[in-house]
């Protein structure tokens, strides 16, 4: 009732409409200490070895720890601060230098900061006119990655994961094969075929059943010992494709796998699919930015022949999840012509600005976040030379390690490391003198796992483990983060041999 007598006082449907209803005072001391904690928590302790990875938790505990429940009537200021601590403290800390669990570890000060900036701003980018800054640098960024490639020119968009822009490729190179697709849709198509390594990223397989294409039309290509496509079985597997009276349409190889780090002979792939006109995709999303680097580019040889590629700075360069570019040979329009709805409502013709910057309809979504953004104030602040220098380092770092391996009783290399994944198993002392038959290979399969739980309960540091191909279980060592040294490589050594000490 006192708002009520207030001069100008609104009611609607029992709601007073004068006046925000939020508390901006509180809201902003909210936030200003809640930064404060994650400077002090998360930042400042980036790089503190002395700190843990994770503080292990089981699920059931976890739940009662965080009092997950919603109420009808809101957490006071100090308990939400309070939630902001415990979060930080039960959560893993990807950018610890001992993190070594995926292929992205790390925290780079300026891709941060980027973030807190887009998160604030909370923009989406489909249009000019909602997003200029933001469209303007997806536009410089991929420009420049591009021109690592080595194409004269081309197109691109920013999307949510790889796995994702390996959707994109794959749908993209159907629409080039039968454009008809768009409108008529599957009926009356012929059945297409599309081949992807034996090792290659298990979003293929998705991709082809998302797309309705058919997880048994991937024909997987078998790999050497190495983990690379072989080129002749790639030409068989075609040849087959055709005699069965299939429609081959697209060659997926990869290009840094995910477990082996292998890299597929581009070029030779690259002569079949023009033998063949099929459309080469290049899924170099863990592998795409060793062509920063003027030493390791090599890995990549090639890749100026594909028709699209799959790029992920949040992997090795540190763009923070997540950052991924699809980049396509094709700067004809044909992203938009295979995606676009043209809303009227987003994308008018009779805007008062240049409405070729409204991008948005190149994309399957909607909204989408200025993930470029990240990149591109790293990759300003850093030069393209520090970002060479991370790609260097983690690859010195790795063969580091893999010569450090060979040194030490019980450790044993899988294969030479490619790029910086480093594959091997711990061989504990009660197995070291046992046959290496059937019994030794199952309880070998054993030890990864443990070690894993051991470390992982002590909060030592992560590295993970897998079996693969045929082969027992073994540490999968990838070395990404700037703030990752020589120490933290022997440490790795030394805390496997201390938590396996009794099996």
């Amino acid at each position: 009732q006192e708002m009520l007598q207030k001069k100008n006082a609104v009611l609607v449907d029992g709601v007073i409409l004068n006046g925000p209803i939020m508390d901006s005072k509180a809201g902003e001391k909210f936030v200003e200490e809640a930064c404060k904690i994650i400077m002090e928590e998360i930042v400042q302790k980036a790089d503190d070895v002395t700190e843990k990875v994770c503080e292990w938790q089981a699920p059931e505990t976890l739940k009662q720890i965080l009092d997950l429940e919603m109420r009808d009537t809101g957490e006071c200021h100090q308990k939400l601060l309070q939630i902001c601590r415990d979060v930080i403290q039960y959560s893993v800390k990807t950018n610890h230098p001992r993190f070594f669990n995926q292929l992205y570890a790390g925290l780079d000060y300026y891709s941060l900061v980027a973030r807190f900036i887009t998160e604030a701003l909370n923009p989406s980018v489909y249009t000019y006119e909602v997003s200029p800054v933001f469209l303007l640098v997806e536009e410089a960024v991929i420009k420049k990655m591009i021109e690592f490639i080595g194409w004269e020119e081309g197109d691109g968009i920013f999307n949510p994961g790889g796995s994702v822009s390996n959707m994109y490729a794959m749908n993209l190179s159907r629409y080039k094969f039968c454009p008809e697709i768009k409108e008529k849709g599957l009926s009356g198509l012929p059945r297409l075929v599309l081949f992807a390594s034996e090792e290659c990223h298990y979003s293929m397989k998705k991709a082809a059943s998302f797309l309705g294409i058919g997880t048994e039309n991937v024909y997987f290509i078998r790999t050497d010992e190495r983990g690379k496509m072989i080129p002749e079985e790639l030409e068989k597997q075609v040849q087959r494709a055709r005699k069965e009276g299939s429609a081959p349409f697209l060659v997926c190889a990869t290009a840094g796998t995910t477990v082996l780090g292998a890299f597929d002979p581009l070029d030779k792939i690259a002569d079949i699919c023009e033998k063949h006109g099929l459309w080469l995709h290049v899924d170099a999303s863990w592998g795409g930015s060793a062509l920063i680097s003027r030493k390791h580019c090599r890995l990549l040889h090639g890749i100026h022949r594909a028709d699209s590629v799959a790029w992920n700075p949040h992997k090795m360069l540190l763009a923070g999840i997540q950052c991924c570019a699809l980049l396509v040979k094709d700067n004809s329009g044909l992203l938009k012509k295979c995606y676009s709805a043209e809303a009227a409502y987003l994308f008018q013709k009779d805007k008062f600005y240049d409405v070729s910057y409204d991008t948005g309809d190149k994309s399957i979504q909607c909204s989408r976040r200025p993930d470029a953004f990240k990149f591109w104030l790293m990759w300003k602040a850093l030069g393209t030379t520090g970002l060479e220098e991370r790609v260097n380092r983690a690859l010195a770092l790795a063969r580091y390690l893999a010569e450090e391996i060979k040194k030490r009783e019980g450790f044993q290399l899988l294969l030479e490391p490619e790029y910086a994944n480093v594959c091997f198993w711990y061989i504990p002392p009660s197995l070291r003198k046992m046959e290496a038959g059937p019994e030794f290979w199952q309880k070998l399969h054993q030890v990864a796992p443990i070690i894993k739980e051991r470390m992982m309960k002590k909060g030592s540091m992560m590295l993970g483990y897998q079996p693969h191909q045929g082969k027992v279980n073994f540490f999968r060592q990838v070395v990404i983060s700037p703030q990752v040294s020589r120490e933290d490589m022997d440490f790795l050594l030394d805390e496997i041999e201390l938590l396996a000490k009794d099996l």
